[in-house]
C-alpha cells in the first residue's frame, strides 16, 4: 500500500491549495478515503473523509464550506480543495485509507503553510 501526498505549500490567508494524493496496492476504488492533519506541536486531526464511490462525504467543523473532498477512483487519486485558508489551517496534512474512526495513513504527507 502506497499513498502519496502532494500540492502542499506556502500561501497567504485567504488563499488556495490543492493537495493530491495518489494511490496504490490496493483496490482504491473500494475502499473510503480520508484526510487527516497534524499542526505543529499537536496530534493527528481528523479534516474530511469520502466514501468510496465518491457520493458521501463529511467534514470537520473547522473545514466545512472552506475544503472540499473528492477522489477520481479512474486516475486512482485523492483530493482536497482547500479554500479561505487561515493561519489555523496550518499543518501535515495526509490522506488515509479508511473512515474518520478507523484509517490507517501511508505517506509521508504534505505541508501547507499559512502565513502572511
Amino acid at each position: 500500500v502506497q499513498l502519496v501526498e502532494s500540492g502542499g505549500g506556502l500561501v497567504q490567508p485567504g488563499g488556495s491549495l490543492r493537495l493530491s494524493c495518489a494511490a496504490s496496492g490496493f483496490t482504491f476504488s473500494s475502499v473510503p478515503m480520508t484526510w487527516v492533519r497534524q499542526p505543529p506541536g499537536k496530534g493527528l486531526e481528523w479534516v474530511s473523509s469520502i466514501n468510496s464511490g465518491g457520493g458521501t462525504t463529511s467534514y470537520a467543523d473547522s473545514v466545512k464550506g472552506r475544503f472540499t473532498i473528492s477522489r477520481d477512483n479512474a486516475k486512482n487519486t485523492l483530493y482536497l480543495q482547500m479554500d479561505s485558508l487561515k493561519p489555523d489551517d496550518t499543518a501535515l496534512y495526509y490522506c488515509a485509507r479508511g473512515t474518520r474512526w478507523s484509517y490507517t495513513r501511508g505517506g509521508q504527507g504534505t505541508q501547507v503553510t499559512v502565513s502572511s
